[in-house]
């Protein structure tokens, strides 16, 4: 790799490259000590090809999920098997893989400044402004979809389709139409414990002994020709486990249960 290489949206690759590494290294603890991250389905990131890859994903923390994504995909590049043991795995880490992220996210503070320059790809949400939901939406900017273009064309695109934090909200179109469009490889994610483990932003630890798990799915079967955006829609809503036939009334004896093997899990590692 040339020292001064760049990749398509003008970062260098040398500098990126190392703050992969080093972020790498201050967060592995997050996933493998203080807490520990329960992978399921490295065989899958193994199989896919280099490039017009889009995860999707529900969506927990603003930083915390995405960094579990790149220690997870570099791990099993690397041969680990539903495990990130050992962080050597970033020593040549996965160089073209993006993540979509809020402009204004990106732009709260130094520090997601710093973390937008390892790959993310930054949109202007129409339906969402200063924290809050608008009632008059904006117009889409088309250099944001056309960037998400040129980051399939280049590598992996991670994307969370929901648009916020927030459990069981509806799956934005605009998925839909990135996914008809482009006609990539769709693979799913689920994940569960980031909201427990973390703070909203995902980069203070709010409580140790948390059991995370990170599930990846086969990749989607899709008709990009004659499947409709809301078919798209709601196969999305299925694929993460947000649509709402998973909300349910859960009996107490059973909260109970679940509780006590959570409980049990967390010290067992």
């Amino acid at each position: 790799m040339g020292l001064f290489k760049r990749n398509p949206f003008g970062h260098i690759l040398f500098i990126k490259k190392w703050l992969i590494r080093i972020f790498g290294v201050i967060t592995h603890r997050r996933y493998r000590g203080f807490n520990e991250l329960q992978i399921e389905g490295s065989e899958i990131i193994r199989s896919l090809p280099d490039k017009n890859v889009l995860f999707i994903s529900n969506h927990q923390t603003y930083f915390a999920d995405v960094v579990a994504m790149f220690h997870v995909f570099n791990a099993s590049l690397s041969g680990r098997e539903d495990s990130i043991k050992n962080v050597g795995y970033l020593w040549q880490p996965k160089m073209n893989v993006y993540y979509v992220a809020a402009s204004e996210t990106m732009r709260a503070g130094l520090l997601p400044r710093i973390m937008a320059y390892v790959g993310a790809i930054t949109v202007e949400r129409t339906w969402r402004a200063g924290g809050k939901d608008v009632t008059e939406k904006r117009e889409v900017n088309p250099n944001d979809t056309e960037n998400i273009k040129i980051a399939l064309a280049d590598g992996w695109v991670i994307t969370f389709p929901q648009g916020t934090t927030k459990s069981f909200k509806p799956v934005r179109k605009g998925t839909a139409h990135i996914i008809k469009q482009h006609k990539p490889i769709v693979v799913p994610i689920v994940i569960d414990g980031f909201r427990r483990s973390f703070d909203k932003k995902g980069l203070r630890l709010k409580k140790k002994n948390i059991l995370q798990s990170f599930t990846i799915k086969e990749p989607l079967e899709i008709d990009y020709e004659n499947e409709t955006i809301e078919q798209i829609v709601e196969k999305v809503e299925y694929a993460i486990e947000q649509h709402a036939s998973f909300l349910k009334v859960i009996p107490v004896e059973e909260i109970e249960e679940q509780e006590k093997l959570n409980r049990l899990r967390q010290w067992d590692y």
